[in-house]
């Protein structure tokens, strides 16, 4: 920049240099200052902003360029309409691919459906960079169906093509989808690099379907594909997401060179998996290499003091992050409540709301709400959830809670207000939704599903663990079915919830000491965390469950989590 800085001085003082040679010189030193890495963007806006007709490269340089900046805005789209405003006669497929780009960074879906319009209208339908780069917006905005079109549309797809097409897949968890358009791609001869297989493993961390995830290492090794810091991480999230703690700490320990990706991903894996322990001294470590943590690094580590119930650790780590300069985001006010709501610190976790810098979000209120029904704390949870509703007048979760709040206290009528409303509203409850990966395919149930190919079997299945678990000496918690029915329709109920469902079916197709390992989208209820445990003592198989917060692991009648979650 120092050289160029003198370089644009001589330009403008000269007297010599034809019109159109310094008009040239100008709309390069645009182009570097706005794309290279030793650039400044802030020196680009001052030089473009004095340009009297600016060629296209400045424009798609400035387009570039502003979407590149570490906090995005819409800067770039606005440029884009001042271009057209103009009446610029051809802005090029650069320029649509550019702007289009800028979209899908900061999820301007409105902005970029308008903006692909643009591309039929300037002709550039069938420009191959605009095609991929429709197909990378669509995938980051999760309209999976459209950038699917986009991407059948293109006659000859190029890696980064499919690269997009499966990363979108990815990042709303159609595993299943993401694989097969992967095995399609090696089928077409594409040769997949290391930012196609952070995809694809992105894929196997999202359904926790640790055997894929395995096969998709082991074709990554085979084809001696660069394992760069990008997709050791990636594969230590997945091996720590899906449930192999061991492996990912494995991979992380043989890293030569450790960022704070890196380290954070080590530490969050661990702190799921409720290793309080074993987070925070990774998280020593870090301050001992010198690697800066971020907020990341602090979600993890507030995150594991939540899940062992460390209060003070927990206040420490957080004065910690104030003295690192780190500005606490919504995620670590929402892991401070949540440290206080397990310990049963309700009231203290309402002050600490009432007394936050920045408006708590519906997260945080929620999880108020869920502290306030463990604990009993009805008056208090009622004014937790009118804050909750006026911020989400809509969302199923919520009324679900508070539902099921008077039902633990067997307030019936205030009961079937609730679901009046909810009725009323057309609003419906997410079912429970729990995954087990046999043979390399993730199947898929949902609370009292029979629409398996093999329901019969699993039903057959689910009877002799009924009986097992009764001959164990367990009585059904059915104080957890939320409904005001009979204790044989209570007992029905549990046994028909999605967890159980998966594990039966991991019970009929595997054989010990194979691990049987489950994901499911809500909370595990405590009825069905009772029974895993005794299943896992009386089948004799581990197993490993991924709830929406945390995982569990099964073994010999103990559960991983000692009970507190």
């Amino acid at each position: 920049m120092t050289t160029l800085r003198q370089i644009h001085s001589h330009v403008l003082r000269s007297n010599t240099l034809p019109s159109f040679f310094k008009a040239f010189a100008l709309f390069q030193i645009v182009g570097f200052c706005a794309l290279s890495s030793s650039g400044d963007i802030k020196h680009a806006r001052a030089v473009f902003n004095k340009l009297k007709n600016p060629d296209i490269f400045s424009w798609n340089s400035m387009i570039r360029g502003c979407s590149l900046i570490q906090n995005p805005s819409n800067e770039p789209i606005y440029l884009y309409y001042k271009l057209i405003k103009r009446g610029y006669p051809n802005p090029n497929s650069y320029t649509l691919a550019f702007v289009l780009k800028a979209c899908a960074i900061i999820l301007a879906f409105k902005e970029g459906w308008q903006i692909h319009s643009h591309v039929y209208k300037f002709g550039l339908d069938s420009s191959p960079f605009v095609q991929t780069a429709l197909v990378n917006f669509y995938a980051k905005c999760e309209d999976i169906g459209n950038a699917r079109r986009m991407f059948d549309e293109i006659p000859e797809r190029n890696l980064i093509a499919w690269s997009t097409m499966i990363s979108g897949y990815a990042r709303i968890g159609f595993v299943n989808e993401a694989l097969s358009l992967f095995r399609e791609m090696q089928k077409e001869g594409i040769k997949p690099d290391e930012v196609t297989m952070v995809s694809v493993i992105s894929a196997c961390s999202s359904s926790g379907a640790l055997d894929l995830g395995r096969w998709v290492h082991a074709f990554i090794d085979k084809h001696i594909i660069k394992v760069d810091l990008e997709l050791t991480t990636a594969l230590i999230n997945m091996y720590a997401r899906c449930g192999c703690i061991e492996k990912s700490r494995e991979l992380f320990d043989a890293m030569p060179k450790k960022d704070t990706k890196a380290w954070s991903s080590m530490i969050v894996g661990l702190a799921i998996h409720g290793l309080a322990e074993d987070a925070l001294d990774v998280f020593s470590k870090m301050l001992e290499a010198n690697v800066k943590p971020n907020q990341i690094t602090f979600i993890g580590v507030l995150s594991a003091c939540a899940h062992r119930g460390l209060v003070t650790q927990g206040q420490n780590y957080w004065s910690n992050m104030i003295g690192y300069g780190i500005e606490p985001l919504m995620e670590h006010y929402g892991c401070m409540v949540d440290i206080l709501c397990r310990a049963g610190r309700i009231e203290e976790a309402y002050e600490f709301v009432e007394t936050m810098p920045i408006s708590p979000n519906a997260i945080i209120w929620r999880t108020l709400l869920m502290g306030c029904k463990k604990k009993g704390m009805l008056e208090k949870g009622e004014i937790v959830a009118k804050r909750l509703f006026e911020l989400e007048p809509v969302n199923a979760e919520n009324y679900v809670l508070l539902s099921n709040m008077y039902a633990a206290n067997s307030m019936w009528e205030k009961v079937s207000w609730v679901r009046k409303k909810m009725k009323d509203s057309g609003i419906k409850a997410l079912p429970g939704c729990s995954s087990v990966e046999i043979g390399g395919f993730v199947h898929e149930f949902v609370v009292g599903d029979r629409s398996h190919p093999e329901a019969k079997e699993i039903r057959e299945v689910l009877q002799d663990i009924a009986e097992r678990v009764r001959q164990a000496g367990h009585d059904p918690w059915t104080s957890v079915v939320l409904h005001d029915v009979g204790d044989e329709e209570k007992e029905g109920a549990l046994c028909e919830h999605s967890e159980r469902l998966a594990i039966a079916y991991g019970l009929l197709k595997t054989k010990s000491p194979v691990v049987i390992r489950v994901a499911k989208n809500l909370r595990v209820c405590p009825d069905c965390h009772e029974v895993t445990k005794i299943i896992s003592k009386v089948y004799e198989r581990e197993i490993i469950v991924r709830d929406r917060v945390r995982f569990h692991r099964f073994v010999d009648g103990a559960c991983s989590c000692k009970d507190y979650w």
